[in-house]
């Protein structure tokens, strides 16, 4: 088995963050909550969605997770339909609104972490 990079462990959402956030978003995808985006009821495939990609080094913290349906999921990370920056922007009102000191600054991988 390869060894993972630290980044890449730092990025990867754990199963206990997983369940937090599952638990702190009510088992709900934040979109379909939202009624935007073409409502989906995929609430059987859910997926922990990252506000900064992990490409970009976010970090698997639950500062930097929502849950999101697979549907939502697709169109977030796609964008073909040009909704990106508005669920950018309504997954980073929903986060402000949970973590009051809620930072961007913090969701990226440094090598110090």
């Amino acid at each position: 088995m390869a060894k993972r990079s630290k980044r890449t462990k730092a990025t990867e959402f754990p199963q206990r963050t997983k369940e937090i956030i599952r638990q702190r978003d009510g088992y709900q995808c934040l979109f379909c909550r939202l009624g935007k985006y073409g409502k989906s009821d995929c609430s059987w495939i859910l997926d922990i969605m990252h506000y900064i990609n992990r490409s970009a080094g976010g970090l698997g913290i639950e500062q930097n997770g929502v849950l999101g349906c697979r549907y939502h999921h697709d169109l977030l990370d796609n964008g073909n339909r040009g909704y990106r920056q508005e669920m950018l922007a309504d997954m980073k009102r929903y986060l402000e609104g949970i973590y009051p000191h809620w930072n961007e600054k913090d969701l990226y991988y440094r090598k110090e972490n």
